[in-house]
């Protein structure tokens, strides 16, 4: 049975989620007619989310301002899974299941690199649906399962706040410069337009794109809530994520004409 704290919780977002719709955000169309961009916005906006880091060292610091990172992606297929709490109901689960198939199918055509959504253990890529007192409730377990996860880290998540609807994090190989394991949140409470908005941006995000960018736009990189899902502006900068011409720990300064050039073929050098 859920406690009074998530039942608090499960009406607040519902409040936020029906005031974000009412003033015309968490659209779910791809900004076609209302925000064009060209190949120097996406390259522009490319390395501002890709090569710098919102939680860089996996330190979960919510507002903090972004640090200067490295090219990072996952040189090995991505097997990714949802783990549900008790306090997910079973229609909500084959629901979400179905969602988190499509969207992995449709990534996979994106960036040409091999994902699906694989419920069979073992996965590399985790996405915990818990509420709130199913986190803090598995973090023993993921202290012990999920190397990498320090105490800081473990604390922070244990006291998310309820402004963080959802969180991953990526682990770097040996290399720390390619990811082999990822472990995302989210919160049960949600609603299911939440929900679906938090899978989105999760998963891309533990692909490589880790930053959020205010400039960023039609974009679920960007923290207005605009864009609730998935756009062609952010299919494009995955497809650049894994164009074999940007290599693990490339820096900005040398990655920066690379980008421009792939966004050009991309878009043929006109706006979208």
């Amino acid at each position: 049975m859920a406690s009074p704290e998530s039942l608090q919780l499960a009406a607040f977002y519902r409040r936020v989620e029906q005031d974000q719709k009412v003033r015309g955000l968490m659209r779910t169309d791809d900004g076609s007619f209302d925000a064009p961009f060209t190949d120097r916005i996406l390259a522009e906006n490319f390395l501002a989310i890709a090569l710098f880091d919102e939680n860089p060292g996996n330190r979960i610091s919510p507002g903090t301002a972004p640090a200067p990172s490295v090219l990072r992606k996952w040189a090995g297929p991505v097997r990714i899974a949802l783990r549900f709490g008790a306090s997910v109901p079973q229609q909500a689960r084959i629901q979400q299941e179905a969602q988190a198939r499509q969207y992995a199918a449709r990534l996979a055509t994106v960036t040409g690199h091999p994902i699906a959504y694989t419920p069979a253990r073992p996965e590399n890529f985790t996405i915990y649906v818990v509420d709130e007192d199913e986190r803090r409730t598995l973090l023993p377990e993921l202290a012990q399962s999920v190397r990498g996860l320090d105490a800081t880290t473990l604390e922070t998540i244990a006291g998310l706040p309820r402004d963080v609807y959802c969180l991953v994090i990526a682990f770097s190989g040996p290399s720390q410069r390619t990811y082999s394991r990822a472990v995302a949140f989210i919160r049960s409470e949600l609603p299911p337009a939440s929900w679906r908005s938090c899978l989105h941006e999760e998963v891309a995000q533990g692909l490589g794109l880790p930053n959020d960018s205010p400039r960023a736009r039609p974009s679920i990189f960007n923290d207005d809530e605009e864009f609730a899902l998935l756009t062609r502006h952010d299919e494009l900068l995955l497809a650049m994520l894994y164009d074999d011409r940007l290599t693990p720990g490339i820096a900005a300064p040398e990655a920066a004409p690379i980008v421009r050039r792939i966004a050009a073929e991309l878009l043929g050098a006109g706006p979208v």
